[in-house]
């Protein structure tokens, strides 16, 4: 059993910088590098591309980061870890054999873990229990399961710990839990028990701390983000894991950006409803029981983590067509910005109501007044511009369409001195609406395949 494992963090959602797995495996040591694509729209967005060709459904940019890399890790033997199969596991591996190919390397062993995707099974589930209703609003799935375009179970370390036993050097994962893209490698090397669960824990959150990239060595910074030095060279963290549940949160030297209780404590708190209750498929954190201590530059101990046994439920992310939308926007310039764009709006409501328009939603911003912050903006009228930003929501395309017609006129016909219009009138865009169930684990489950180059 090794004495440390260092598991680097690559990618924290599906567009990040390219450049950060080729920085991980070249400017340092490092035994792993994850890399988390998938947010919970993500897997919507792949199934339909996947519809239109089944070839498609997976993180395109993988394929580019994986031939960067290839030679780096197979001289190294860096294993490569990340759920970037979306909706295609297979297809993505299949891609990155032929990158293989091409660069003269074989023997690498492959693993996919597919069988999260459950929607062509939904009939046959619902019959044995699976249960499915809207987790937050109780709303039962029968409601949208025609309408229905992606469903996925949110698998955990097993699958991805079974690959590595298998001997695996780079898994490909559909919808598994972004943390445990983390923990599985150190359940694997330190031989932790499956009810161990302080341990379990620790790696959970290891796994959360890496899971959004940048954002534990300073990106997006809250604190004193003028301090943080370098960003344009940022260093992604990496997890420095020991036996006992104990890792360092720290990044490779001569790279930009800051590792501090500050920084990792602001991820932390990411996403995590109850500090308590953090649930995972092998595990349940307790977040409060959280020890940080900054052992030297960007080097952070994390210890004392407690944890509780698992549920006998996944987490299901499940997506489906809910109406259409659009968005058109309109820039009015000082004096007295904001007032014009106010009238903007108004002018525009009335018209949409003349024309009969009904919609299920017509959301005003004013872009650079209340935007971010809504109703708890304060409002000022000496200001240099305001983006008026008007969208609707509607079942009803032909309704939605018609508003895209109304923004246009509106500059010979509204207030003065508007400009930003571009790009044609708004169009109707599909509303992809997410929908979180539970199901019990026994209705399903995974399946690992290992393929070699």
């Amino acid at each position: 059993m090794k004495d440390k494992i260092r598991i680097a963090s690559g990618s924290g959602f599906w567009g990040d910088l390219q450049s950060i797995p080729l920085q991980q495996v070249t400017k340092g040591q490092i035994d792993y590098l994850m890399m988390d694509f998938l947010a919970e729209v993500t897997m919507s967005i792949m199934q339909k591309q996947k519809k239109r060709n089944p070839a498609a459904g997976y993180a395109k940019d993988l394929i580019q980061i994986m031939k960067d890399i290839l030679p780096h890790i197979a001289e190294k033997n860096i294993k490569v870890i990340t759920n970037g199969g979306g909706a295609n596991p297979m297809g993505c591996v299949e891609e990155i054999v032929k990158c293989a190919h091409k660069q003269g390397i074989k023997g690498l062993k492959i693993g996919v873990v597919t069988g999260d995707d459950i929607l062509d099974s939904i009939d046959n589930l619902l019959k044995h229990g699976a249960g499915l209703d809207n987790m937050e609003s109780g709303q039962k799935v029968t409601d949208v399961k025609e309408r229905l375009i992606s469903a996925n179970v949110y698998f955990g370390a097993r699958p991805i710990v079974e690959a590595l036993k298998k001997g695996a050097q780079i898994i490909i994962t559909g919808r598994t839990t972004d943390t445990s893209l983390t923990y599985a490698p150190m359940i694997h090397e330190f031989k932790w028990s499956w009810d161990d669960w302080d341990k379990l824990a620790a790696g959970v959150i290891a796994g959360h701390i890496l899971e959004c990239g940048g954002q534990s060595s300073g990106g997006n910074f809250l604190g004193d983000w003028r301090s943080v030095p370098d960003l344009a060279h940022i260093g992604f963290p990496i997890a420095e894991a020991y036996p006992n549940g104990e890792f360092v949160v720290t990044k490779h030297e001569n790279t930009g950006g800051m590792v501090s209780v500050d920084t990792v404590s602001e991820q932390l708190m990411y996403e995590i409803g109850d500090p308590t209750n953090y649930i995972t498929p092998e595990c349940v954190a307790d977040f409060t029981t959280i020890n940080l201590e900054q052992q030297g530059k960007d080097r952070v101990r994390v210890f004392g983590i407690k944890g509780k046994p698992a549920t006998d439920l996944y987490k299901v992310s499940m997506a489906y067509n809910d109406g259409y939308t659009a968005i058109g926007s309109l820039t009015y310039s000082w004096p007295d910005a904001l007032e014009k764009a106010k009238k903007a709006d108004e002018i525009l409501r009335t018209r949409l109501s003349d024309l009969g328009l009904k919609f299920d939603e017509i959301r005003t911003e004013f872009l650079g007044v209340n935007a971010c912050h809504g109703p708890l903006a304060s409002e000022q009228n000496e200001i240099n511009e305001v983006v008026l930003r008007v969208g609707v929501r509607s079942a009803n395309h032909h309704d939605i369409e018609a508003f895209g017609k109304e923004i246009a006129p509106l500059i010979l016909t509204g207030p003065p001195s508007v400009t930003g219009f571009a790009g044609g009138r708004p169009k109707a865009n599909e509303v992809i609406a997410y929908w979180p169930a539970l199901m019990p684990k026994k209705l399903v489950h995974p399946k690992v395949e290992i393929i070699t180059t």
